[in-house]
């Protein structure tokens, strides 16, 4: 049997268990052969199986068309997703209660599958997660995703930006976040962005929350003062990437981060290169960082400004761009996602 794929599933080819032999082929693979099936009363065809093929083409890695993408819709001013990775056709044990299949027919029991989808994602980056905390006990969980999103990388092994295959375009932020997760890079990241318990309560108030509802999250009774603690705006929460909305009236916006040297020198100095977005002009103040203590904690500013004269005729668009702090040996880069919205006011989950 052979399985042709849709054209909205892209040209990513999932494999699948079935109960007849059967093969996958991408949707225009899947003309070219019906074409020839039409062509002859006598059609055949073969299977040559070409072992493990090492090479730069076809690129990898790929973003899938399945993949979960931005932009977020219920807190905007923070960029998701945070990362990509390895997630199709994953080698993955596999419970013995069910078949390979998943079909109550089917009565093979096997100890291994192949599995797709972001829930074999997610466990690659937990592993991940899991060795951080054991390389580094005392890092908080917010400082372990700082490591794993400053570190990724965003181009392929062929050099260019990694494709999207849901639209066969090079992909943006919106699609792989900060990029495709680096192990090796993520145990030595320079700096983190660091967020403790109070950031987390600061940026609950500011997106609507009040005493009660944050109380759920808390493990232990605390007195929560949102007039006083919210942040100014939701983004800035001390998050490794940005996402910035400009709405009609509004051409600036600045947020505020902090970054803690974790690098095996104590006295760095870091320098900021920016890229930014078309339309968009980006200052970051101060433009050094200068560390001379361990764990030293300092603060920027980044200031975005829209620059376009026509808000109308670029209102729903999107643009790209990032920021990297650098001291030679070490890479913090994050991206940045600027859209043009409508000047509508946030709805507050509940009222303060």
């Amino acid at each position: 049997m052979i399985l042709t794929n849709t054209a909205k599933s892209g040209g990513k080819l999932v494999a699948d268990s079935h109960l007849v032999p059967a093969t996958m082929v991408s949707a225009f693979v899947g003309k070219q052969i019906k074409a020839y099936v039409s062509s002859t009363p006598n059609a055949t065809a073969i299977i040559k199986f070409l072992g493990t093929v090492i090479s730069t083409y076809p690129p990898s890695p790929k973003a899938a068309a399945f993949s979960s993408r931005g932009p977020n819709h219920v807190t905007p001013e923070i960029l998701k997703p945070d990362v990509i990775a390895p997630g199709v056709n994953i080698l993955a044990g596999w419970t013995g209660a069910s078949s390979p299949t998943d079909l109550e027919i089917d009565p093979r029991r096997v100890q291994f599958n192949i599995i797709s989808g972001t829930s074999m994602a997610c466990p690659h980056v937990t592993g991940l997660a899991a060795l951080l905390r054991n390389a580094y006990p005392s890092w908080t969980p917010a400082a372990i995703k700082s490591a794993l999103m400053t570190t990724t990388y965003y181009l392929d092994n062929s050099g260019k930006n990694i494709t999207d295959l849901a639209t066969g375009k090079k992909s943006s932020p919106f699609v792989i976040g900060s990029g495709h997760v680096d192990p090796n890079k993520a145990l030595d990241p320079g700096l983190v962005y660091d967020i403790d318990v109070q950031d987390y309560i600061s940026f609950l108030c500011s997106i609507g929350y009040n005493a009660r509802n944050i109380a759920i999250f808390l493990k232990e009774p605390a007195t929560v003062h949102c007039w006083e603690t919210k942040l100014s705006t939701p983004g800035n929460l001390n998050y490794p990437s940005f996402s910035v909305l400009f709405k009609s009236g509004k051409n600036e916006v600045k947020y505020t981060r902090l970054v803690k040297n974790v690098g095996s020198s104590v006295n760095a100095t870091y320098e900021v290169t920016v890229n930014a977005p078309p339309n968009v002009e980006v200052n970051v103040s101060p433009r050094k960082l200068v560390f001379s203590t361990a764990n030293q904690t300092l603060s920027y500013e980044i200031t975005f400004t829209s620059i376009s004269d026509a808000f109308q005729s670029i209102l729903g668009s999107s643009s790209f761009g990032s920021i990297e702090w650098s001291d030679g040996s070490h890479r913090v880069r994050s991206p940045i996602a600027v859209r043009w919205v409508e000047g509508t006011q946030r709805h507050f989950i509940s009222s303060i």
